[in-house]
């Protein structure tokens, strides 16, 4: 395809990711729950496979004050690549607000194009009555090195009018977000449902029903041959007590596993050393996305609010295998 419908099917792709990264809780607990709170070298490594080939993913957490998550997609068959960080900062009114700081980039080897993809702001909804969700709010851009740029508005349900989980989005050249004759694409629908994009004389050109779409399954190793340091093994017995609604035993586990973790930062700082990222690097600068943040209104990097710039590091994932880690062979047996 063209570099302008390349752009609009990056845009169709990350409006078809949002349900499952903002919904998927909600949908299999029944109501959004409070996470566990991730620690300092933390991974989640999986990989999906269909017919696109093997889809690898890991996660790991580079930061802990502030938390921050760095996490790298790609698939190698079609030359597709997915890395960035994030980090959030709550707030509290009547609700609870989060702002999400970081970015992700988006590379497609064949075009050698590149899209920043920024990061939506968040609030939940249906507190007071006990049934609580994410909704998404506000804008996000992704900004393509082809030139195109695409703005999403999110919109909930308010008091009189409007529809959970909505949203809007247009597409332009660079440069032309204010002119309304240089809109070249239109999408408009619900996040969690369906959405519709439309050229600029009205014909539809890409539907899509989240409901309707099959979903390849994550695959992650089983739990007894993964790293201490990976996610499910790490906070098992915390998931098992949560699961058998023991609280005791669930403040137990997960007190076990931070009175751990302050005494290794407390012994990092009296031997001035630093936690050893597995699988990301910090960078002093990144020029790409330097340059694409300046097709977004207030857009930077935000440096002071993410520990730093966090890049994924080919060499030392090629290199990565467990124990990931001299502490991984200390946790053979459990976080005590």
């Amino acid at each position: 395809p063209d570099p302008q419908k390349r752009a609009m099917l990056v845009l169709k792709w990350f409006l078809s990711t949002l349900k499952q990264q903002y919904a998927s809780r909600n949908e299999k607990l029944g109501s959004e729950k409070k996470p566990l709170n991730p620690f300092l070298g933390e991974l989640f490594l999986g990989k999906w496979e269909d017919a696109e080939g093997e889809t690898q993913l890991v996660s790991e957490q580079v930061s802990h004050h502030p938390p921050v998550t760095a996490y790298s997609i790609w698939n190698n068959k079609h030359g597709v690549r997915l890395q960035g960080y994030n980090a959030q900062k709550a707030s509290f009114s009547r609700t609870i607000h989060v702002k999400q700081v970081g970015h992700a980039v988006l590379h497609l080897d064949k075009y050698d194009e590149d899209y920043l993809i920024t990061l939506p702001a968040l609030h939940i909804e249906g507190l007071i009555t006990g049934s609580p969700y994410v909704e998404l709010n506000k804008c996000s851009y992704i900004v393509g090195s082809n030139g195109y740029t695409s703005r999403i508005d999110y919109s909930g349900k308010g008091w009189v009018s409007g529809t959970k989980n909505s949203l809007t989005a247009i597409m332009y050249p660079q440069g032309k977000e204010k002119d309304k004759h240089a809109v070249i694409y239109n999408a408009e629908g619900a996040w969690t449902d369906n959405f519709t994009i439309k050229d600029a004389k009205k014909n539809t050109v890409e539907t899509y029903h989240a409901k309707k779409e099959p979903k390849t399954t994550l695959k992650v190793a089983p739990i007894e041959e993964q790293d201490p340091l990976e996610s499910r093994r790490a906070w098992k017995r915390v998931a098992d007590a949560i699961l058998m609604g023991d609280m005791n035993a669930t403040a137990g586990e997960k007190t076990v596993i931070e009175e751990r973790q302050r005494a290794l930062r407390k012994k990092e700082t009296a031997d001035k050393q630093e936690w050893e990222r597995r699988f990301f690097t910090k960078a002093d600068k990144l020029p790409l996305c330097e340059k694409l943040f300046r097709d977004v209104p207030g857009g930077s990097l935000e440096v002071d609010q993410t520990g730093g710039i966090w890049v994924f590091d080919q060499e030392k994932a090629k290199n990565a295998k467990p124990p990931f880690s001299a502490l991984s062979e200390e946790l053979k047996n459990g976080w005590k």
